[in-house]
């Protein structure tokens, strides 16, 4: 089963078409799948937009009466992917936005890098129809502002919020963090969900993609200076809660006998 996970807030003009497309790409790459939205507090009409799709297409609403952020919806998420699934081992949930920013296309891609062995990939944006400078700047050095405290091998842009996981890689990051698996917001919380969950990962891989910046319906929330100076505070806070140590020899064997039972 792929879980696709998409956090919403205020994308009544974008996610009813997404989920459309979504569903045009598993009808052309044939494999079981999950929608799952969590609305984050809209007050546009996302919520009335979803109720008709859920009759039609294999869709998990989730709903925020006021709005968390990005990091919680993005753990709401997993946790009802986890919660869903009988076969971590072979299941993976995809994240993705609903602004049309991430292009469907990618999406069996991502599929088929999981299915022939890797546990985390990342699709590494290269940023088109971005009218700000700032903006394409933040992207670019993004990962700078987040060097010494952030490193996951084989992907360069961290920062992206386009990705699949497989869940035992992400179950087992969860469960070694807890309630603080993300103490992150915005594009922090991206590199700090790879750099979590690729500790448990056998094999990290990157494709690249194209993010579409002028199909988005609505504003930029972005605000670059703001977003830098949140990059640069990450840095503290990721240093203060670090990746989990390895597990015991005895608590592994436990693990894989528990992993070969699931």
């Amino acid at each position: 089963m792929i879980y696709v996970c998409i956090p919403s807030h205020n994308e009544a003009a974008t996610i009813g078409l997404l989920l459309w497309k979504i569903r045009q790409v598993f009808a052309g790459f044939p494999r079981e799948y999950q929608l799952l939205v969590l609305d984050d507090g809209s007050t546009d009409a996302t919520g009335e937009i979803l109720e008709p799709y859920s009759r039609v297409l294999p869709l998990t609403r989730l709903h925020h009466a006021e709005r968390r952020g990005y990091a919680a919806s993005v753990q709401a998420l997993f946790r009802k992917a986890l919660e869903l699934t009988d076969r971590p081992k072979r299941d993976a949930a995809i994240l993705m936005h609903a602004d049309f920013t991430h292009n469907p296309q990618v999406i069996p891609d991502l599929v088929r890098r999981i299915e022939s062995g890797a546990d985390l990939v990342v699709a590494e944006g290269k940023l088109e129809g971005e009218p700000s400078t700032q903006h394409r700047m933040l992207r670019r050095f993004a990962p700078q502002l987040l060097r010494g405290a952030v490193k996951v091998p084989g992907v360069r842009d961290v920062v992206s919020g386009f990705a699949i996981l497989r869940l035992v890689a992400l179950r087992n990051a969860m469960r070694s963090h807890g309630s603080d698996f993300l103490v992150t917001e915005g594009w922090a919380a991206n590199a700090e969900l790879y750099w979590r969950t690729g500790r448990y990962a056998r094999r990290v891989e990157s494709v690249p993609s194209i993010e579409r910046h002028d199909l988005r319906q609505r504003p930029s929330r972005l605000r670059p200076p703001e977003e830098a100076v949140n990059l640069w505070r990450a840095r503290a806070r990721l240093r203060a809660t670090p990746i989990a140590p390895p597990a015991e020899p005895a608590a592994r064997d436990h693990e894989r006998q528990a992993e070969a039972v699931s």
